[in-house]
């Protein structure tokens, strides 16, 4: 009995995690276009991907019966985390609909983007992943993926210009680690676990090959860049307080502050071979990323 292809959904299509796992399903592991459906908020967006022969679908995460019908005739989705840092609960609520709309639509598997230990995390939106990975673990899907995902090393482009420019890079993270991962190593693993075929539930913590500290960190940017940067320890408060007084709402600057305080707490040092069993592969040093991307760090526009 021939058994036909799975159809792959794609949420966020239109955005940089998304568009670079369309591309990873397409060239990287030559998914036919015909299997992959392209979804977004904003559809008007995916214009190049429709030109491939990929089918392109709108999906508003806050219309649950849009989403039902997006969602219609696809086997496998990979569910984007959505990004509103302004409204605590707003995500969770967003990601329970579209778990719910997957079920409706006979969805066989979710693969979705979570963050490392949700249930013990500080950053303020931790609740919202370990909200989002208990209903996929409560829903009646027959089968998920979650992939907790350690940041991207293109985080570091917000902050590392003015770092550079000062000289001094305020952070509140003390002596702990971060083992960070590029964002494209992120999207092949999740195009890989999208087009795999697995049917089982799984949690892969997909990590960088090493931990740095923040003076690390510098170090190596400093090097590759030409330029010293010296890491100024501050408290969270202060730097909340700092972030604020360059124009950042103070709940915004509150939630990248969460960030240093895990750091300094510890969670976000973990460094584990998931990436590796997922792919086959490991994932850029990073170290490799700097030296690729130092006239980007330096602020050069990309």
């Amino acid at each position: 009995m021939t058994t036909t292809p799975d159809t792959l959904l794609v949420t966020g299509a239109s955005g940089h995690l998304g568009s670079a796992v369309l591309h990873h399903l397409l060239d990287t592991l030559q998914i036919p276009a015909q299997r992959i459906v392209a979804a977004s908020r904003k559809p008007a967006e995916l214009s190049g991907l429709a030109a491939r022969g990929v089918a392109v679908r709108k999906a508003n995460f806050d219309d649950v019966a849009g989403l039902h019908e997006a969602f219609r005739g696809v086997q496998r989705l990979l569910l984007i985390s959505t990004d509103r840092l302004d409204a605590p609960g707003v995500r969770l609520a967003q990601h329970r609909a579209a778990v719910t709309a997957a079920v409706r639509a006979g969805v066989q598997h979710v693969v979705y983007t979570s963050m490392p230990k949700p249930g013990t995390s500080l950053v303020t939106f931790a609740p919202d992943h370990a909200g989002t990975e208990a209903a996929l673990a409560e829903s009646a899907l027959p089968g998920w993926t979650v992939l907790r995902n350690h940041w991207y090393f293109e985080n570091l482009l917000h902050a590392m210009p003015g770092a550079i420019a000062s000289g001094q890079w305020f952070k509140a993270t003390g002596d702990g680690k971060a083992a960070d991962i590029s964002r494209d190593d992120l999207a092949r693993a999740a195009a890989v676990a999208l087009a795999s075929g697995d049917r089982a539930k799984t949690t892969y913590t997909l990590s960088g090959t090493r931990a740095y500290s923040s003076a690390e960190v510098a170090a190596l940017v400093s090097r590759a860049v030409g330029k010293p940067i010296r890491v100024v320890p501050v408290s969270i408060e202060d730097l909340v307080k700092g972030m604020t007084t360059h124009g950042l709402p103070e709940p915004i600057a509150r939630v990248f502050a969460s960030f240093d305080a895990n750091t300094a707490a510890g969670q976000f040092g973990d460094v584990t071979t998931d990436f590796r069993k997922l792919t086959g592969r490991d994932p850029q040093p990073f170290e490799a990323w700097v030296d690729a991307n130092k006239a980007a760090l330096a602020g050069a526009k990309r």
